[in-house]
């Protein structure tokens, strides 16, 4: 059923491969307007060149579809007009002051009533008062703000996010993301790329891109739900010492330790009781808990088959 809004993103069997490599398989997805997408994946595993197929800046090798109501083949120009692109490497002028980039930055879309925007995205962003400080200076966070006001200075309809927020403090995490919500809630579409679980549940859905394929689709609870994951939670005095006699048993497809405590999951409940029965005993303590969306993208990526091996 097609949202009240109209779908932001609408696509179809795209495909990409740069020499014999094929980087994205047949993807499809839509997104709604207004709702922010989380892309999650192992690191290779297509979702920047995703992104970028997404809002013109690469061109499919098949596939077809359209973005913000353009065609992303025969449009892009349109599209990338419309799109604000935060990348995961910091890429504005360090010698230059926070106000100086917005300024670079507004002449390059060709703004008019500079003045105007540039103050507000100062305003909302909380950096008028450190306008005239030098880029180079700013700490991660800051410069994260910077990168987001420059992104969505000329007022876009898509924001594309590649892992913004790596190497920031997780107060500057919390701050940003208020602010991507608060975006979203203005009716402008968020695709972003994260490996932060926190983050991809803040997210209205979420996408999991396994090396080009699109394997898991829906809300976290949804992905959670679908994965019929079975998870059983230990503790104990050096618990961890466990991993490596649980790794590779009948029944656990994955363990993780989860602070001073192990999470072992399964899909065969009567396999994964019996592989944990031998230590389930004093000094260790065992109990059923609902995965976590962690616990599923490591079984996924556990599945995953690396195209690039």
């Amino acid at each position: 059923m097609t949202p009240a809004g109209g779908w932001a993103i609408d696509v179809a069997g795209l495909n990409k491969s740069f020499g014999t490599k094929r980087v994205v398989q047949d993807f499809s997805i839509q997104v709604a307007e207004g709702r922010i997408c989380g892309f999650l994946g192992p690191n290779g595993s297509g979702k920047t060149t995703t992104l970028r197929m997404l809002c013109g800046l690469l061109t499919p090798d098949s596939g077809s579809g359209t973005c913000l109501g353009f065609d992303i083949i025969r449009q892009a120009e349109a599209i990338k007009c419309q799109t604000g692109y935060m990348t995961q490497k910091f890429s504005l002028y360090e010698d230059l002051t926070i106000a100086e980039n917005l300024q670079f930055t507004a002449r390059v879309y060709g703004l008019d009533d500079r003045a105007r925007r540039i103050g507000e995205a100062l305003e909302r962003l909380g950096l008028q008062a450190r306008r005239d400080q030098l880029t180079g200076t700013l700490s991660g966070g800051w410069k994260q703000r910077l990168a987001l006001a420059a992104a969505t200075l000329h007022e876009p309809k898509l924001l594309l996010l590649d892992e913004p927020t790596a190497g920031v403090d997780p107060k500057a995490r919390r701050d940003f993301w208020d602010e991507i919500h608060e975006l979203a809630g203005r009716g402008l579409t968020v695709l972003v790329s994260t490996h932060y679980m926190d983050e991809a549940e803040r997210c209205h859905e979420i996408a999991y891109i396994s090396y080009g394929k699109l394997i898991a689709r829906g809300t976290a609870q949804e992905v959670i739900a679908r994965s019929q994951l079975v998870t059983f939670h230990g503790e104990g005095p050096e618990i961890g010492k466990l991993v490596h006699e649980l790794s590779g048993k009948p029944g656990v497809e994955t363990v993780a330790p989860f602070g001073a405590a192990l999470h072992v999951s399964g899909t065969d409940r009567a396999a994964l009781e019996a592989a944990i029965t031998p230590w389930r005993h004093a000094p260790y303590r065992w109990s059923e808990v609902d995965p976590t969306l962690e616990d599923v993208f490591i079984q996924l990526m556990g599945q995953a088959e690396d195209n690039f091996a």
